[in-house]
């Protein structure tokens, strides 16, 4: 029998994390999550996939670190010896970034290079995949592709650009097979909630409940390309297939606005969105990034991936996925 394929995913409760790890699977992985210790759990979003891990046929094994603990990701790598590692552990809120900027650079920045010097000391030919992000290009003017320069508008994007560079710097310097996604922003029923569409999708829910009157908002004039993070994950994996070690843009190339997204989820349940929405200041950030489109280009030639959900559809999966688990659907389904 062929020795199943063996991947770490970091941030894998997360929402790209579960994706990842329910994709990796179902291509027949053998998929070790990195998760971190908490008197509570968190893992909503993998435990239709972890169960019991001692079952037969069970293929994802959890284990407890943290990516700022550099002494433990390089325990974790020298054991695991895995094929692939995709790094997705991050402080990736970016409002919050401003309030914890030192955790934010710790835990988004630095926390990549204890990644790649555990593999440059256990094993070079790991390929290592970086959770890269358009928050990286902030005020730079769209289309942002591959050559765009880099103007972040927030501790978290300015904590991105260096794990970005760092990642370059090992792949040239020690032949590294290391790459970065620069991901526009990819939503899901599985999105945290206090990201701004989820926050959107989970009151149209409870509005429709009546367990909601009002929403909360900052900026509604923020443009955003927005896309389905399982489409996503997956190119990500085609990252880490290709023959050569490159960094690519995933984007819809679509431009929408925050009152472009909230029109398409109320409408979706026919409400009118101003009816409920007011303004709140305490949600502003104190240097906005105002317009990211991507240009996607290079994934859709070298890789074959080209983003098919846009903003219109995605909300609707979000609001149906949010009055399903108001009904008692199970979670992690979705």
């Amino acid at each position: 029998m062929t020795e199943a394929r063996r991947a770490l995913i970091t941030g894998v409760t997360g929402q790209d994390g579960s994706y990842m790890a329910q994709q990796l699977l179902d291509k027949g992985y053998e998929v070790h999550g990195l998760v971190r210790r908490s008197s509570t759990f968190n893992r909503g979003r993998i435990d239709h996939l972890h169960h019991d891990e001692h079952l037969p046929g069970k293929n994802l094994h959890l284990h407890y670190g943290d990516v700022t603990d550099a002494a433990r990701m390089h325990q974790l790598v020298s054991e695991l010896r895995p094929l692939e590692v995709y790094n997705l552990a991050a402080q990736s809120h970016v409002r919050v970034s401003f309030d914890e900027p030192l955790y934010t650079a710790g835990a988004t920045g630095i926390s990549t290079l204890n990644l790649l010097e555990a593999i440059r000391s256990v094993d070079t030919s790991i390929r290592f995949y970086q959770a890269s992000t358009s928050e990286m290009f902030g005020a730079s003017p769209p289309p942002q592709n591959e050559d765009t320069p880099f103007y972040p508008r927030s501790p978290y994007g300015a904590a991105k650009v260096y794990s970005y560079w760092i990642t370059r710097n090992y792949r040239e310097a020690y032949d590294m097979f290391a790459v970065n996604g620069q991901l526009f922003n990819h939503e899901s029923p599985r999105r945290g909630e206090t990201f701004v569409t989820r926050k959107i999708t989970i009151a149209v829910a409870n509005i429709v409940q009546g367990e909601q009157s009002e929403l909360w908002m900052g900026n509604l004039d923020a443009v955003r390309d927005w896309g389905y993070a399982p489409e996503y994950t997956d190119g990500m994996w085609r990252m880490l297939q290709a023959d050569v070690p490159e960094d690519f843009v995933l984007a819809t190339g679509t431009a929408y606005t925050i009152r472009d997204f909230l029109a398409f989820a109320f409408e979706h349940v026919g409400l009118d969105w101003q009816e409920y929405v007011k303004f709140d200041a305490k949600f502003l950030r104190p240097t906005e990034v105002d317009e990211l489109i991507g240009d996607a280009s290079k994934a859709k030639q070298r890789l074959g991936w080209e983003a098919t959900v846009l903003p219109p559809e995605l909300a609707k999966i979000m609001v149906d996925a949010d009055m399903a688990r108001l009904g008692g659907a199970p979670e992690g389904q979705f």
